[in-house]
């Protein structure tokens, strides 16, 4: 490897980070603005798609149109699929713990591994199904002894965000040439669309709408521009390890700036979801 490539590697190592970082920060932000959930929906899809968009125009310029009109179904597809993540991910937050949607969304690799297999006969390895079973007994073991209906509905809204993302990367993986941003820039606006009706925008205050504004900009521009960036210049398997981070990440700022604690359950858990995701990466890699 001479230094150019080492250098490549280095700072793309350092931008997955970054954007693993910025990801995990979602739980903090959605406890640290007291807004209902549509709400906090309809400002953080206005921010981030704005500043998606500025970063858009800035990449593609006078083609930014000619690119997103030509990005045909699977655009839309993925656009979709984007969508309804969004929309049920700050709603799962608000529901449940950020453990349990941070574990359960630790899946998805492993759902996407599976709806590939079925989609275009993509075949899944004896290690990815060992980890992938060894990632559902974390989850089962992590839903196991939720009290209240809350939480069960937050862990089901966080299943249906795992799967919309895990359907979109199976998307993204087939029609590799689709551009991503302008994807993300239409699913922020269209997600504030479908949650205005049941938001009270006018509800947030001046300190809160800043708030919202380092959400939109922070966790999902930063994060996915530095990911768009950095995971082009190291492997997938890679990419994937460091991504893991989000996991423990998520619970950890919440625990440390509002006490909210994890239980057993989720500790355990979330221990076999880790082991599941670092491990494969591990292995993988080695091959």
């Amino acid at each position: 490897m001479n230094k150019e490539d080492s250098a490549g590697r280095s700072l793309g190592v350092l931008l997955v980070t970054a954007s693993a970082v910025a990801w995990s920060l979602a739980g903090f932000f959605t406890r640290l603005i007291p807004l209902d959930a549509w709400t906090i929906l309809v400002w953080r899809g206005l921010f981030g798609g704005c500043f998606i968009g500025l970063y858009v125009l800035w990449r593609y310029g006078r083609r930014t149109l000619e690119i997103t009109l030509a990005m045909g179904w699977p655009g839309w597809f993925i656009t979709a699929c984007s969508t309804i993540g969004m929309t049920s991910f700050i709603p799962a937050l608000k529901l449940t713990s950020v453990a349990h949607v941070a574990i359960i969304f630790a899946t998805a690799p492993f759902l996407a591994a599976g709806l590939a297999r079925i989609w275009y006969r993509e075949k899944a390895s004896a290690l990815t199904l060992g980890a992938s079973t060894l990632a559902l007994l974390g989850v089962l073991l992590t839903v196991t002894g939720i009290q209240g209906r809350s939480g069960l509905a937050g862990d089901l809204l966080g299943f249906v965000m795992t799967a919309a993302i895990a359907t979109m990367t199976v998307t993204i993986r087939r029609y590799r040439d689709i551009p991503l941003l302008p994807t993300a820039c239409l699913a922020n606006f269209l997600g504030t669309l479908l949650s205005l009706p049941f938001a009270d925008p006018l509800s947030a205050g001046a300190l809160q709408l800043v708030y919202l504004a380092l959400f939109g900009f922070v966790q999902m521009t930063l994060g996915l521009t530095l990911f768009t960036i950095g995971s082009r210049l190291i492997p997938a398997s890679e990419t994937a390890l460091i991504g893991a981070l989000e996991t423990p990440l998520a619970p950890l700022w919440v625990w440390l700036a509002f006490g909210e604690t994890v239980s057993p359950n989720a500790l355990a858990g979330g221990g076999l979801v880790i082991i599941a995701v670092i491990g494969h990466a591990l292995l993988q890699n080695r091959r």
